[in-house]
């Protein structure tokens, strides 16, 4: 029953993050994308060539280009992704076709720089909540997948390739500063990406060496209410064998555990890590509360 739970939890938060994803996304391009001509790589970008020499609705080139695209990876990939991309194959273009029609969604700024700004903070934060559940967002995420499955070269060639070509079809009819401006928005894109990916997931690892070191680890177990682990070393200098304690606590309980530690001993050499991601008992999964022992 548990387990149906905690599945069941899990299920609905991923469908949230890609129903918003999703929605965000629209939202970004109809509100700032499209109004203010800035460049964009994707479907989303060849779309935006498309509309400017054809009367065809962006959204509907967006879809049509990303259920080719789908189809493409089923054959050539396999169900794993087409699984994983049907829904903001779907949606994506749903969205956008609806955002496009609220009065005045065009009219949020008349700045193309501040514009940009929040293009590439809202398009990051929703990619970042659509990759964050694993899923994928389509589109040219599949081309390159799949180019990179027959050409059996890194993905990462086709995504810089793919991009370089669809920016620079928009390059043609668009002016320097609309380019210089798609340049902001990738590169906020990518910080924006980045953080969305790993919220609430980056730790810090505190490495304490100190002759004290049992006084320490009890204090972090009980007072920090923190997971450690024991390190055997030995001292550069004299290779004398001693103990560290190591221990991963999130950025409020810093202040604590340096007190603690300068508490038992003034002169423990401490090292403080930051750390991107960490998974686990006590982490992502619950933890479990047991009697402490002695160090034997």
């Amino acid at each position: 029953m548990k387990k149906i739970k905690k599945d069941l939890k899990s299920y609905v938060i991923t469908a949230i993050c890609i129903l918003l994803g999703n929605a965000l996304l629209a939202f970004d391009v109809a509100a700032f994308i499209i109004p203010h001509d800035i460049v964009m790589g994707g479907t989303t970008g060849i779309a935006i060539v498309v509309n400017k020499y054809f009367p065809i609705d962006t959204a509907l080139v967006v879809f049509v280009l990303n259920a080719v695209l789908l189809f493409i990876g089923l054959i050539v990939i396999g169900k794993k992704l087409f699984f994983t991309s049907i829904a903001s194959t779907l949606l994506y273009p749903a969205f956008l076709a609806i955002m496009q029609r609220i009065p005045g969604i065009d009219k949020f700024t008349d700045n193309d720089l501040l514009a940009s700004l929040f293009a590439g903070v809202l398009m990051g934060l929703a990619l970042g909540l659509v990759m964050r559940v694993g899923s994928s967002t389509g589109g040219m995420d599949i081309a390159n997948l799949v180019a990179a499955k027959i050409t059996h070269k890194p993905v990462a060639i086709f995504v810089y390739l793919f991009d370089f070509i669809v920016i620079g079809a928009q390059a043609v009819i668009n002016t320097p500063e609309q380019i210089m401006l798609g340049v902001v928005v990738i590169v906020l894109e990518s910080i924006m990406l980045d953080k969305a990916m790993l919220y609430g997931q980056s730790q810090l690892q505190v490495y304490v060496v100190s002759k004290k070191y049992d006084e320490i680890r009890l204090k972090f177990l009980t007072e920090l209410q923190a997971g450690v682990t024991m390190s055997y070393i030995r001292t550069g200098a004299l290779g004398e064998k001693e103990m560290a304690v190591v221990c991963v606590i999130p950025t409020r309980k810093l202040y604590a555990a340096n007190e603690l530690v300068r508490e038992v001993d003034p002169e423990a050499f401490l090292t403080i890590t930051k750390i991107k991601e960490v998974r686990g008992r006590g982490f992502t999964e619950e933890r479990k509360f047991t009697d402490i022992k002695e160090l034997s």
